[in-house]
């Protein structure tokens, strides 16, 4: 049976995929960038800056805005210009230096072509989920073990904790070995599940935002672990106390592996 709105004259599309089709169609135009080596980088830096950028102007209003010191985790503190651009600075270096290099040779290795059809909107809401999951798991493990381990914490980890309150910058400053591992278990989970480009994009996009989210320092109550019900998501308080007390909440998002393991400790910051 063939369908119009396919290439490929045996598929039968989906409402779920005529739905993504339009969305995959204008994303399929800039197909010369996305399949060149410089893409992975310029998408990284500049969805992360964009999404860090509007907690960067907040900080620097609530000191002319006391309203919204309210929704602030720590209502003191504002981050410095002596804080903020050493994080940028390493983020953009780490990636010009370690992540372009990586890509190139990936893009050397293997070229890609971008399918025609658009992703089934059930199953894409069905991949991210699961990358999620599993990105959690994965980084739950890694990140346990580098605060059990004093070695590997003083080799890589200790970058990432030399703020102890967070902002949305310091989201990203990380030793190199673990901005590696969180690329790598982004990569597999992409690639084990089968995934379709556009989910994979839709997938970074929200794993990059939930990890800035969770480092901003704003507890509003449209946050992300407001939406999720019966606690199963952590949110800006719960990985603010892992900063704060080290030895609890190691999972980025979910609560599971914290619960079932007795790291985890309940985070009660209310909107005041």
């Amino acid at each position: 049976m063939s369908c119009h709105n396919c290439s490929q004259p045996q598929v039968l599309c989906s409402s779920e995929r005529l739905f993504l089709q339009p969305l995959w169609d204008r994303v399929r135009s800039w197909e010369a960038l996305i399949l060149s080596p410089f893409f992975p980088v310029l998408f990284s830096i500049t969805t992360y800056v964009g999404f860090c950028l509007p907690f960067v102007v907040l900080d620097v209003l609530c000191c002319r805005a006391p309203a919204l010191r309210r929704y602030k985790i720590h209502p003191d503190f504002s981050p410095s210009a002596r804080q903020l651009l050493p994080c940028l600075w390493q983020t953009l270096y780490q990636h010009v230096t370690f992540v372009f290099p990586v890509t190139l040779l990936q893009w050397a290795r293997s070229p890609a072509l971008l399918p025609h059809e658009a992703p089934e909107l059930l199953l894409l809401l069905q991949h991210v989920l699961l990358c999620l999951l599993l990105f959690d798991t994965e980084f739950f493990v890694w990140h346990l073990l580098h605060h059990k381990v004093p070695w590997l914490y003083r080799t890589f980890h200790k970058v990432h904790h030399q703020n102890p309150s967070s902002f949305a910058l310091a989201t990203q400053y990380l030793s190199v070995w673990e901005l590696f591992s969180l690329g790598v278990f982004d990569m597999v989970n992409v690639t084990l599940l089968g995934c379709h480009p556009l989910t994979a994009l839709t997938f970074h996009v929200l794993n990059i935002w939930l990890s800035v989210e969770d480092h901003s320092g704003y507890n509003f109550p449209w946050s992300t672990h407001r939406l999720v019900p019966f606690g199963w998501y952590g949110g800006v308080a719960h990985h603010d106390l892992h900063h704060s007390h080290f030895n609890c909440n190691f999972a980025p998002y979910f609560t599971h592996w914290d619960k079932i393991l007795g790291t985890l400790r309940p985070a009660s910051v209310p909107v005041r």
